[in-house]
């Protein structure tokens, strides 16, 4: 028996798409498990045509298809009718960001298909929804071997990220950050070999998104960010090192919360890519576009940690100028931690 195809539903919602997961993707994901129909599924955000959510479905065969789809198109349906978003969004208000966004990920060729004949992005129409082909991100992942394990860990992420909106105060941003920092601390200690190489990572990885998109969208300076960090005392060293401690002596399940089987999880995932690396498996992009072999695995997990964190990021609905700040607030943690005595 084999699986079905995955299947892309794009939800246009100009809103806050935290009722969605909680009243309309987690009762239909229930649903589609229970019955057996469903083989693996995950969602993300995104921009493009107007602010939406991208639903990935994989029925558990070819013949359950079609219930698969009609149930999804009833949920959506019936959410849309009982929670539409209010809020219109008109593409020529931010049609500065949109131009940067799509100069960054889209080519000239490729803009052509979302633009009208001025030049501005066209918006599908909210409160609907459209199939859309999933198109695997082979390179960014690691070609189908690496493709498989990352549907795999995005099914996981999706579920914690909705039972994180079902269960905490994510309506609250200090508790989003809250929740994002603490999910890349775990993240980073599990793939990253020592305080040093986190550090470095974490420092290119806020630079990152600062640099890409300082201009596209409001992205403070590190003097803001590293005032930020200043008024929060020693309290993110603390709560860096504690966790640190806690996984290194295999106390990782007594995690508070999501993160012990996050912890379990990640440990997983980790296992998985460095398997892959040393059977030649994982297919990254080279400097060229092109896709070759890594086979170092300490270099193919950093490679796709860097992924794996802002998507789960987008889950959370985290800013990009927010992934630049917790970026820089934990890499000022991890070089302050000579300051803080790690607690036992």
């Amino acid at each position: 028996m084999s699986f079905g195809d995955w299947h892309g539903i794009h939800i246009y919602y100009a809103g806050n798409r935290r009722p969605m997961l909680t009243e309309c993707v987690r009762p239909l994901v229930d649903d589609l498990r229970g019955d057996g129909l469903l083989a693996g599924y995950f969602f993300i955000n995104y921009w493009l045509e107007g602010p939406h959510l991208r639903l990935r479905l994989r029925p558990s065969t070819v013949e359950a298809t079609g219930e698969v789809l009609r149930r999804a198109e009833a949920a959506i349906q019936t959410f849309l009718r009982q929670r539409p978003a209010l809020y219109e969004l008109s593409a020529g208000a931010f049609s500065d960001m949109y131009d940067k966004m799509f100069g960054f990920e889209f080519s000239d060729d490729e803009r052509l298909e979302y633009v009208d004949e001025h030049g501005v992005m066209r918006m599908e129409k909210n409160n609907t929804y459209k199939y859309v082909p999933y198109e695997p991100e082979f390179g960014k992942y690691g070609g189908a071997a690496g493709v498989a394990v990352a549907e795999w860990h995005f099914e996981y992420s999706s579920d914690l990220v909705i039972e994180a909106t079902r269960t905490l105060n994510l309506h609250l941003r200090r508790a989003t950050l809250g929740l994002a920092v603490q999910l890349m601390m775990v993240m980073t200690t599990v793939f990253l070999d020592d305080e040093d190489s986190i550090t470095t990572f974490l420092e290119d990885y806020a630079e990152y998104w600062r640099r890409t998109f300082d201009g596209v969208v409001p992205i403070d300076g590190t003097s803001v960010h590293d005032k930020a960090y200043e008024m929060m005392g020693d309290r993110v060293t603390r709560r860096f090192l504690e966790l640190r401690t806690v996984c290194a002596e295999g106390r990782a399940k007594d995690l508070p919360g999501l993160l012990g089987g996050w912890h379990a999880h990640c440990v997983d995932l980790r296992d998985r890519i460095a398997a892959l690396a040393a059977r030649a498996e994982l297919l990254l992009r080279d400097w060229n576009g092109e896709p070759a072999a890594v086979t170092d695995v300490p270099d193919a997990l950093r490679r796709v940690l860097w992924a794996y964190l802002h998507m789960t990021n987008n889950r959370l609905s985290v800013t990009l100028a927010d992934e630049s700040y917790l970026g820089h607030v934990l890499t000022r943690a991890l070089r302050d931690r000579h300051l803080v005595e790690a607690p036992r």
